[in-house]
């Protein structure tokens, strides 16, 4: 036995204990992902409510509710199904939630939460808290924390921001059409006009590459780490 048995031992004990099978980690999936769900419902209901100045159209347009949507059934489906039974691009599916959740509760807290409140507030509608707060940092710690085995190229973080780039002409194009804006940002018929929703809009599309860039290298170092000891 050479000197490097017990930390490659203590590696593969950390990689086995958080491997995507274990027991906890399906519980808390489906559990993350059915409070998330359930908020949904909750925000659903609430919008069919006399006096709501949002309808469920328009909230089904949001990305909070789009992004939020896609996690929780891929955190059931997660949870429901051992690994070997989900595609290989799965894990690429959990690294485009990551980003997307991720940018959610940033833009949330720079751009869209009322003024004067703290992003470290917990005092907000409770489907908020959910879809802002619990499921960003959800998203995040399962992406750096449990065990993958695929590595993604350099293009990977570019086809995440496929989405979000869509979304935009989405939002901009119904914007067009019926003169709701999903954000105050992407609302060209503010102060500023164009060029001020562009701007936000550009500055905001950077930080979403950053972000992805982050996470990408994140990734990858997740899964070389389980797949080196693995070999050992």
């Amino acid at each position: 036995m050479s000197v490097l048995d017990p930390p490659v031992e203590r590696h593969l004990g950390f990689n086995d204990a958080l491997h995507p099978d274990r027991s906890w980690i399906r519980a808390l999936r489906i559990a993350v992902g059915i409070v998330v769900l359930a908020a949904l419902v909750r925000k659903t209901y609430d919008a069919t409510l006399p006096g709501n100045d949002v309808d469920i159209a328009q909230l089904y347009s949001e990305f909070t509710v789009q992004s939020n949507l896609a996690l929780g059934l891929v955190l059931v489906a997660s949870a429901a199904l051992p690994r070997t039974r989900l595609p290989d691009w799965w894990d690429r599916l959990f690294g485009a939630l990551a980003l997307y959740l991720v940018m959610t509760g940033l833009i949330y807290v720079v751009l869209v939460a009322p003024p004067g409140e703290p992003w470290w507030s917990l005092d907000m509608y409770w489907p908020q808290l959910v879809h802002h707060r619990v499921a960003p940092l959800f998203a995040a710690l399962d992406w750096l924390l449990v065990t993958r085995t695929v590595r993604g190229t350099w293009r990977r973080p570019l086809v995440w921001l496929g989405y979000p780039a869509a979304f935009l002409v989405f939002s901009w194009l119904r914007g067009a059409i019926d003169g709701w804006y999903v954000y105050d940002f992407l609302d060209p018929t503010l102060d500023g006009g164009w060029p001020a929703a562009l701007t936000t809009t550009a500055q905001v599309l950077v930080a979403f590459l950053f972000v992805a860039v982050l996470l990408h290298v994140a990734g990858n170092a997740r899964a070389a780490l389980a797949v080196r000891h693995e070999r050992r």
